[in-house]
């Protein structure tokens, strides 16, 4: 684990670090965060201090920006803020031991419906969203199933990872494909062929919380399958089900040796050292090669030659796109609730979002219809993709409700090792559907 902090100490120099900020515009942050400490609705409580701890970042420039906007916000209220540093399968457990245990970080940002695990331990910041929401045009349809539990918000969707189809352009052409097939016979059929032409794709089987749960919800969707129905009833056991597995299973045969071990680095890695020609990811892996291009001659060759696609249509006949969305919450053991609020109110500014926005390379996306308007979609036409996957997104409740029982499954990998089991030859479908129907069925029952 790592840790950054900003202390009362560092706050009197924050000036001269927010002017290392760069896309920031530092001057301006720091002026507005000044203004908006005077103003705003949630006092910090005398003597705050706070622990926020969150994933370990992906584009280098995101957390920079990060970082200036809590130096902004630390100079501004006088509230020193620790930023620890996790792996994103990291998160969810410290986090559920810090809600059990009743000690830890008091914010905690996090992924999918983390929250969920444990809503009556959440501060209920349903002030926080009403304001942001009605500021800035509304939250989207899956910000407001994330955010909130029983009609009260327990955490502000900060954003999304738009986890999209990322390819080499050359690669695919040469295996006899202008673009990434629209529907999930055609894709099969590039896969097959990247693989033909010694140029394989590959996702993750290993138990990766964003990419490994991204894919093989996608093609559990596809296929018209689903863990539970409308009213939490386990449906695993299907027909639709039994085809996914199978489309996946075929799938699987084409990608590059190593995935049942992948979390949701590897495949970073693999594609910026050439190994796989296409993986599902966010926009991450692009923002990595652009930022390396100047020096590397080998990024700048995968930068130039490397875009983004949708998510493939199955036999559903409709998008069945999982996109990661990124809640943010406090805990009601933090003896500094209002300074929480203070904190992701502030995150969620104009002044500072826009400019995290860009900073992050589109690397997060957002759940407030205001930043449509945002310079960076049109900044890049391999980034525009991204735009609108919080409003495309189905969310971890499948057909079902988002709560705990929805955020147990997904943080057990239910449908996941279902998934790689079948893959890796460790079990037939049928079995397969057996072991995750009694898992869903202990967590639904």
């Amino acid at each position: 684990m790592t840790e950054r902090k900003f202390t009362r100490r560092d706050a009197l120099k924050a000036g001269g670090a927010l002017a290392g900020a760069g896309a920031l515009q530092a001057a301006h942050l720091a002026a507005f965060a000044q203004a908006w400490a005077q103003s705003n609705q949630w006092k910090p409580e005398k003597g705050a201090k706070l622990q926020l701890l969150r994933w370990k970042r992906f584009v280098q420039s995101e957390e920079d920006g990060f970082m200036a906007l809590v130096a902004a916000f630390t100079k501004a209220t006088g509230v020193p803020v620790s930023v620890l540093n996790e792996s994103l399968d990291d998160v969810q457990p410290k986090a559920s031991v810090a809600a059990n245990t009743g000690q830890g970080p008091d914010i905690f940002w996090g992924l999918y419906s983390l929250p969920h695990l444990f809503p009556t331990k959440c501060v209920d910041v349903s002030d926080v969203a009403e304001y942001l929401g009605k500021k800035y045009g509304g939250w989207d349809n899956a910000a407001q199933i994330y955010g909130k539990s029983k009609g009260r918000w327990i955490d502000i969707p900060v954003g999304y990872n738009g986890n999209v189809i990322n390819y080499r352009k050359s690669m695919i052409e040469k295996a006899g494909f202008k673009e990434i097939p629209k529907d999930t016979a055609g894709f099969n059929e590039l896969m097959k062929a990247l693989k033909a032409k010694g140029t394989p794709g590959g996702f993750a089987l290993g138990r990766a919380s964003g990419d490994g749960n991204a894919w093989v919800h996608w093609a559990l969707w596809a296929h018209g399958g689903n863990l539970v129905d409308a009213k939490d009833k386990v449906i695993i056991n299907s027909p639709e089900t039994v085809k996914a597995l199978e489309y996946a299973k075929e799938l699987s045969t084409h990608f590059v040796p190593g995935t049942a071990s992948w979390n949701d680095s590897f495949n970073n890695k693999a594609f910026l050292s050439g190994e796989i020609s296409l993986t599902n990811n966010g926009v991450s892996i692009y923002a990595a090669a652009k930022a390396g291009a100047g020096k590397d001659p080998k990024m700048k060759e995968i930068m130039e030659d490397m875009d983004h696609s949708l998510w493939p249509v199955g036999p559903v006949g409709k998008p069945t796109e999982f996109h990661i969305c990124y809640p943010m919450l406090a805990m009601k053991y933090s003896k500094f609730p209002q300074a929480c609020k203070a904190f992701m109110a502030f995150t969620m500014e104009a002044d500072n979002y826009n400019k995290w926005l860009e900073a992050s390379v589109a690397y997060i996306t957002h759940p407030l219809a205001a930043y449509d308007a945002n310079p960076v979609w049109k900044s890049d036409p391999k980034l525009s993709i991204v735009k609108d996957c919080g409003r495309r997104t189905l969310t971890a409740g499948g057909l079902g409700s988002v709560g705990e029982k929805a955020a147990s499954a997904l943080a057990d990998f239910v449908v996941l090792d279902m998934f790689a089991s079948v893959c890796t030859d460790r079990a037939s479908a049928k079995d397969a559907i057996a072991v995750a129907e009694r898992q869903a069925r202990r967590i639904y029952r």
